[in-house]
């Protein structure tokens, strides 16, 4: 499995699109599945943020993806950029895909000069403090209660060929 720009493979929006609008809609209720959509087919053009990762089984079928969005909830505008979106099929998880695609967004990021990166998630606080993020608290979106979460990215070595800047 690789992963790689949702950029390389804009084929696979609609199907991204679909998941994210199934599994986060109830959250944002303003957010339709065409929203879904137009966001993720803008992010199929890009390699800067906003962007999406697409994680590929073997097959080239998509697995899984995350983004890295400039906004990702409109209540919570003071605060950016985010890391959203981390989604990873039924049959692929529990193998620690979803621990991949966050790194690789934290790389991204990181790349992109972002010294802090923010994310909410209802349900999977403990998930992400195992990767080092800190809560911040408790806000409310769409009537339900979320974990606002950060993580500080340390910049990139300088001699690390990985963070060459195009």
């Amino acid at each position: 499995m690789r992963i790689e720009y949702l950029a390389d493979h804009p084929q696979h929006a609609l199907t991204l699109a679909r998941w994210h609008h199934r599994e986060w809609g109830a959250l944002m209720p303003d957010w339709t599945r065409g929203d879904a959509e137009r966001e993720l087919v803008g992010h199929a053009t890009r390699r800067d943020i906003p962007t999406t990762l697409v994680l590929l089984g073997d097959d080239q079928a998509p697995v899984g993806s995350v983004s890295v969005l400039d906004e990702d909830a409109s209540q919570f505008r003071d605060l950016s950029p985010w890391l959203a979106s981390l989604y990873v099929a039924p049959t692929a998880r529990g193998r620690g895909l979803g621990a991949r695609l966050v790194r690789a967004a934290l790389d991204l990021a990181r790349n992109h000069g972002v010294s802090r990166l923010y994310l909410f998630t209802p349900d999977r606080a403990s998930f992400y403090e195992r990767l080092g993020w800190t809560v911040l608290g408790s806000r409310m979106l769409a009537g339900r209660a979320v974990t606002l979460m950060a993580v500080d990215l340390a910049p990139p070595p300088a001699d690390d060929p990985r963070f060459a800047r195009a």
